[in-house]
């Protein structure tokens, strides 16, 4: 009998130290330990950096660990997308991606190296972000059809800056429509759009409300539109492009959202969903993204991926719509 028992007792030790030795299942161990990568596709101070830092601040809050924002701009958002699309499928490497990347590039390149459905992992939708149309305060335009009446009156004299694909189709689009000859001028990104158009070097752009607020609550530019289909509750005496005779239906507006590498498993995928959707649900986030001019847009992973799909039928149309023919 006690032999007996000192068998099973052996036995039951030895099964618990082979069991040990096994690793374990990949929902046990804890994500993140080590800090988190998020790739902005554009420079300091854009729309997209400033959002992707509010969110990095409370990630880290929430999972304490350091979750560490780097800008890769360049490429209109193609050089952040390919790398993060080539980085490990281990959640540390993420990119805060943007309809410039995810919808807009493979309509305005012939040919990319990434493939924003096969070679990505949605996270999270977190945001939508309205444009307006900003001149200088001392151009002397107050309207969109003031904009286009002095176009049309200086044709080839006049110009505009785009530092994203919004910026550039929501230009393209109003140019356009308004059957005016201006010259576009590409940037790599909004900030220095928005400092040459200060600057006196442009005369307008179509910019994101969140990369311009500060600047037109300190009086440097003027907003004169806003290219949403109906007046934002933020600025209701704004009126909006489309309504401006000639412009009906005119609207063109960006979203902002979080992706990793193909592959990168559920069981980190959820966890960063359900913290990233906590955070948007909290009243002051909420505040804080509005008066940057953005507005939570919370749901699953798999929501956002049918948004993602659903989104690139949307901006293949407008783009064709802009006649704007792929580089």
């Amino acid at each position: 009998m006690l032999e007996d028992l000192v068998k099973r007792t052996w036995t039951t030790v030895a099964l618990a130290m082979m069991a040990s030795c096994l690793p374990l299942p990949a929902a046990a161990q804890s994500y993140p330990n080590r800090p988190v990568k998020i790739v902005v596709p554009f420079a300091a101070g854009s729309g997209s950096d400033i959002v992707g830092r509010l969110l990095s601040d409370e990630l880290r809050e929430g999972f304490n660990q350091s979750f560490i924002v780097e800008n890769k701009p360049g490429g209109s958002a193609q050089i952040a997308a390919e790398m993060v699309a080539k980085a490990p499928a281990d959640g540390y490497t993420l990119l805060l991606t943007t309809n410039t990347a995810h919808s807009a590039n493979p309509f305005l390149f012939k040919t990319l190296r990434y493939d924003p459905v096969r070679d990505f992992t949605p996270v999270a939708r977190i945001t939508y972000i309205p444009y307006v149309l900003v001149v200088r305060p001392d151009s002397g335009i107050a309207s969109t059809s003031a904009l286009v009446q002095k176009m049309r009156a200086n044709p080839g004299k006049l110009n505009y800056g785009y530092g994203n694909s919004t910026s550039q189709v929501a230009s393209a689009a109003c140019v356009q429509e308004g059957g005016v000859d201006v010259a576009a001028i590409p940037y790599k990104s909004m900030p220095p759009v928005l400092g040459d158009l200060i600057g006196g070097r442009l005369d307008f752009a179509f910019v994101d409300l969140t990369s311009a607020h500060g600047h037109i609550k300190g009086g440097q530019l003027k907003p004169i539109a806003f290219t949403l289909t109906k007046r934002s509750s933020q600025m209701p005496d704004l009126p909006t492009v489309a309504e401006t005779p000639g412009f009906s239906g005119y609207e063109v507006t960006s979203w902002i959202g979080l992706v990793g590498p193909a592959g990168v498993p559920r069981n980190i995928v959820d966890p960063l969903n359900a913290e990233l959707n906590r955070i948007l649900a909290r009243q002051d986030i909420r505040d804080k993204l509005a008066e940057l001019g953005a507005e939570t847009a919370p749901g699953s992973p798999d929501d956002f991926a049918a948004f993602i799909r659903q989104q690139l039928e949307s901006w293949r149309t407008k783009i064709a719509a802009a006649g704007i023919q792929p580089e």
